[in-house]
């Protein structure tokens, strides 16, 4: 007869947790006070108090936080599949090098996500189904930044080497998440980035007061230490030749993003003032980087008009951003009608809540100009420029929203007479992304899908050309820092069994 061991099972830290303490997460500095410098503006828990945060962890039978599982079109939980119970509890005990060990075997970077991540863990936790989540995503921040101080999260270079050469095309965070595997696997991984600095959106996409640069050069230096080379200022199908990377490398892992930004093609597009968010950003974060804005070289939105148009977390981020510049005046333009402040029943636990947000960018335009800066259901009808060919105002018109009977689908309209003249001296396009850059798909002699991402079978990472893989962003679509680092650690496994014949790389 066989002998069954069984597994023992302890209880969480604290079962009444929940019931005993309150939410509490930072404190943000002022929004009339942090406008005026480009810094991360949280002041965190003292380890003490964020334990206590770790106690209201209900440790469900089923965790729903850590599902990842996708609920009418959208994720519900964390797609990584944090192991978060375990690591809560771990934090409310005081076992923060054990918490450490626990957050990294799922996610590579959490110096990242704890900062930018919007949270889908919280949104999915069962405390939040009556009350307020677990405040997750500060312990999570908590965790990382402990185990830098303490020096666990120090460089780990692999014991072995496989003997095997591979390069990764961008340095984003899927790229990053695919290298750091494919290093601890053993392997020498060379990534390549066409900016000067790495990091890729990390670094020139995210602003600085939401992600401060030098915790990405933080993780560089400590990738660099294990044995990844960086290889900047190489932009891979132009400067540097397609060919000459297959053959010096046995894999390819292609990561460039989708980095093409969808326009508004509207009369008078060609005026002067009319920049891609994308664009914008880079350059206010190079500036920044490069001599704190001495050069001049950034879109100056000190006492002009600014327009944004899309209302996601890029244009957000250009609210912010130009309100820091000095700004005469923001406005946000947003297509969509506004969400509920509160789910609808419609849209119950444990699905994403499709609730209106207010972040920080338009906490920080309602303090300086007294109102929310986002006008909803309207778009652009005409960009209207001065005699010099410069931009000098936009024409909005409203939309209204009906559902097609034969597809489900929502479509717009105009709503005559409804057009509004706003001043606009500088209109920042925040509308998405469509896809990959085609130089890049053609340099590697890859097909693409109808979406312009680059073509794989479902659920796969290798693409129609030998040796050639894609991850992240450039196969997925536009999405999550979140979604950039599992898609690498996926592909990373992916190619690590097309080297060896199998893999022990850990996807979740």
């Amino acid at each position: 007869m066989p002998t069954w061991k069984v597994r023992e099972v302890t209880n969480m830290g604290k079962p009444t947790g929940f019931m005993e303490y309150k939410r509490e997460v930072s404190k943000e500095q002022d929004p009339k006070k942090r406008i005026k410098h480009f810094h991360e503006f949280h002041e965190h828990l003292p380890k003490e108090r964020q334990s206590l945060q770790g106690a209201r962890c209900m440790e469900c039978g089923v965790p729903f936080c850590q599902s990842g599982m996708m609920l009418c079109g959208m994720a519900s939980g964390c797609p990584l599949h944090n192991l978060i119970p375990e690591w809560n509890d771990l934090v409310y005990t005081g076992n923060w090098e054990q918490a450490y060990n626990r957050l990294k075997k799922t996610n590579n970077f959490p110096e990242f996500t704890s900062r930018v991540c919007p949270a889908l863990c919280e949104a999915a936790c069962t405390c939040g189904l009556n009350g307020d989540p677990v405040s997750t995503k500060e312990n999570e921040y908590a965790i990382i930044e402990n185990a830098y101080e303490q020096g666990y999260a120090d460089a780990k270079p692999p014991k072995v080497r496989t003997g095997k050469k591979i390069a990764v095309i961008g340095s984003g965070p899927s790229g990053l998440a695919a290298a750091d595997q494919l290093n601890k696997r053993g392997h020498s991984v060379t990534v390549y980035e066409r900016s000067d600095r790495v990091g890729g959106l990390l670094m020139y996409g995210i602003p600085n007061m939401k992600l401060e640069k030098q915790i990405v050069e933080r993780k560089r230096r400590i990738m660099e230490e294990e044995g990844v080379t960086f290889v900047t200022g190489a932009d891979v199908g132009k400067d540097v030749k397609a060919d000459k990377v297959l053959r010096d490398f046995d894999r390819v892992v292609l990561a460039c993003g989708a980095s093409n930004p969808r326009d508004i093609k509207a009369p008078g597009r060609d005026a002067g003032g009319i920049y891609f968010a994308v664009d914008f950003l880079k350059a206010n974060t190079k500036s920044l980087l490069d001599s704190d804005f001495q050069d001049k070289k950034y879109v100056d939105t000190k006492d002009k008009h600014v327009v944004i148009i899309g209302g996601g977390d890029t244009g957000n981020d250009c609210v912010g951003t130009s309100i820091r510049h000095g700004a005469k005046s923001v406005t946000q333009i947003e297509m969509m009608p506004k969400a509920p402040d509160e789910r609808a029943e419609n849209n119950p636990w444990p699905e994403w809540p499709k609730i209106c947000k207010t972040d920080y960018g338009q906490q920080e335009a309602i303090a300086v100009y007294g109102h929310d800066p986002r006008i909803y259901e309207s778009t652009v009808k005409e960009f209207i420029k001065d005699k010099s060919g410069n931009l000098k105002a936009v024409k909005i018109v409203k939309l209204s929203w009906e559902k097609d009977k034969a597809t489900g689908r929502m479509n717009s309209k105009e709503v005559p007479g409804s057009e509004q003249i706003l001043d606009a001296d500088i209109v920042l396009i925040a509308a998405g992304f469509l896809g990959t850059q085609s130089y890049v798909a053609e340099a590697f002699g890859v097909e693409l899908n109808e979406r312009t991402n680059v073509k794989t079978e479902a659920g796969a990472y290798r693409t129609s050309r030998e040796n050639v893989f894609v991850t992240g962003d450039m196969h997925r679509g536009q999405s999550l820092v979140v979604w950039a680092i599992r898609e690498g650690r996926e592909a990373a496994r992916a190619v690590d069994e097309s080297l060896m014949g199998y893999s022990n790389l850990v996807v979740q």
